[in-house]
């Protein structure tokens, strides 16, 4: 039996597929944003921003003796949450700090 997808949902798998391993390291963010560049989506762009926020925000709280890396805890907690979203094909915006992300980080559209 031969399954065939139509255009919207390959498009869709792409998205989700470009959505997730944009949470992988800052290396799969860059493999993600290559990817990005062939196969535009508002779910990709969506999670491209959200990724780079925490990866961004998880760099710098790393500097902060202490405090800082006992709030990365929460970071990391957000980060496997917005991975579980993510691979369910929903937009989920990080607590506290996600609408900042989406709102600052517009470059990638």
């Amino acid at each position: 039996m031969t399954h065939y997808h139509s255009d919207s949902q390959t498009q869709y798998d792409m998205a989700k597929f470009i959505s997730t391993i944009s949470y992988l390291t800052l290396v799969g963010w860059l493999v993600a944003i290559v990817l990005y560049g062939k196969n535009h989506s508002t779910l990709a762009s969506f999670h491209l921003r959200q990724s780079l926020g925490l990866i961004v925000t998880a760099a710098v709280l790393s500097f902060i003796p202490l405090f800082g890396w006992l709030l990365n805890l929460v970071v990391a907690f957000f980060w496997f949450v917005a991975i579980y979203h993510t691979v369910l094909g929903h937009k989920f915006l990080v607590p506290v700090l996600g609408q900042f992300y989406q709102e600052n980080l517009d470059f990638i559209r």
